[in-house]
């Protein structure tokens, strides 16, 4: 089985190699950026994709929506440290076929990336418990936002400005300024550093 993990941490992708390798006949590469991760998926073609949603450039969600864009059936485990059945059900509902946070243990991944591996789906015990017996009121705020309108409160709380933002995300500064402003509106605050304030908040 080929795989690509996706982590901007070395040691991360390290752990997760070495855990993966006794799997058996498994061919593993490693992306440390959204951008690197597009690049190797339409060369290498992995079997499985083991993803964290903190990346810097393209952010998970929003990688996530791309190769599944480019491909309905990849098969994509998200590994990452948010446990929030909020992150959880973006994920699975942008196409994850897997969830498990990094506090698990190591045999929730490895059962995570076997069953994915071979077609099913797999969700952390204490996330699909929550997913299950949370229900996600549609009168929360943060339920309101687009996939968009988080990839960019996410990049505001780690500090950067809407001009930084918008050469990342590849939009213009206007763009990211506007949404900024329904961000705000659909959250009821009013000024930027609110924002940032909620993007903490989800972390």
């Amino acid at each position: 089985m080929k795989i690509l993990l996706v982590d901007d941490h070395i040691v991360v992708r390290e752990g997760i190699r070495r855990l993966l390798a006794d799997l058996g006949e498994v061919e593993l590469h490693e992306a440390s950026s959204g951008e690197e991760a597009l690049a190797s998926f339409r060369t290498l073609a992995p079997d499985l994709i083991v993803l964290d949603l903190n990346l810097a450039g393209i952010g998970g969600l929003e990688l996530l929506r791309r190769l599944m864009t480019e491909d309905d059936k990849a098969r994509v485990v998200v590994f990452s440290m948010h446990a929030e059945p909020l992150y959880a059900a973006r994920a699975l509902r942008l196409g994850a076929r897997g969830y498990v946070s990094k506090s698990a243990g190591a045999d929730e991944l490895i059962t995570a990336v076997m069953r994915v591996g071979e077609g099913g789906r797999y969700v952390e015990r204490e996330i699909a418990s929550a997913l299950a017996f949370t229900q996600l009121s549609a009168e929360d705020p943060l339920q309101q936002l687009t996939m968009r309108e988080i990839e960019i409160l996410r990049l505001l709380g780690e500090g950067n400005s809407l001009a930084e933002i918008a050469q990342t995300i590849g939009i213009a500064y206007k763009t990211v300024a506007n949404t900024c402003s329904i961000i705000k509106n659909k959250l009821g605050v009013g000024r930027t550093a609110d924002l940032i304030r909620v993007s903490m908040e989800m972390k």
